[in-house]
């Protein structure tokens, strides 16, 4: 899903310089809250903003733990340490967290702490295509990628480059280019589509979904 831009967040004058740094790397705002930080940060999580934290990990869990319920919508969260030799991602890591670690280190000279075993092992978030790419059901991916880790047999239909780290157990097979990407294990499957067009809808509060549903499909059409 989409997030607003990251808020880079750092509590001591001394971690200023190197939070506008890692701002000017990802394209982020900077912000230093002085009173009740822990509510800034969970205002940020709240909104769907991707926080960037020049500070302990645990401050940022401590602040965030009660708002923590749904890693499908939860935006990106990381702690960078002071010194910036570290990017820690915490939470989303699949959906922003890890590929922003990765820009920060690139970018400070540092290391990104990436602990996704699909990440690792996989070398690749099968729930996190790239721009321009959907998966249709991501609710699957946790099976499939934890099928592959334990070395079962696989087989993707379609050639894109953001796949090929895939292991060797998978079988490679040709698909029509207009055909969507599939990889199965076993009955499961994921099913990888092209982000084609973009649909803007509006309505009147209280509108039923039926009829919005029946919009689109006319317009479509």
């Amino acid at each position: 899903m989409p997030y607003p831009d990251p808020v880079v967040v750092h509590l001591s004058p001394a971690a200023e310089a190197l939070a506008r740094r890692i701002a000017g790397a990802v394209g982020a705002t900077v912000e230093s809250p002085v009173d009740d930080v822990a509510n800034r940060l969970r205002g940020l999580f709240q909104s769907g903003t991707p926080i960037i934290g020049v500070c302990a990990a645990g401050i940022l869990m401590r602040a965030l733990a009660p708002e923590i319920r749904d890693k499908w919508s939860e935006p990106p969260v990381l702690a960078v340490a002071e010194d910036g030799t570290v990017a820690v991602p915490l939470l989303g890591g699949h959906h922003g967290a890890n590929a922003l670690a990765r820009q920060i280190a690139d970018a400070l000279g540092g290391v990104a702490a990436i602990t996704t075993a699909g990440d690792l092992r996989l070398g690749v978030a099968l729930d996190d295509p790239p721009d321009g790419w959907m998966l249709d059901n991501p609710m699957d991916a946790k099976t499939v990628a934890a099928a592959l880790l334990r070395g079962e047999a696989g087989i993707l239909s379609g050639a894109v480059d953001w796949l090929s780290a895939l292991p060797e157990t998978v079988v490679r097979r040709p698909a029509h280019p207009d055909a969507p990407i599939v990889l199965s294990v076993g009955d499961a499957a994921l099913i990888y589509r092209r982000r084609r067009y973009a649909l803007g809808l509006g309505c009147a509060r209280g509108c039923p979904p039926e009829e919005m549903i029946g919009l689109v499909g006319r317009t479509l059409a």
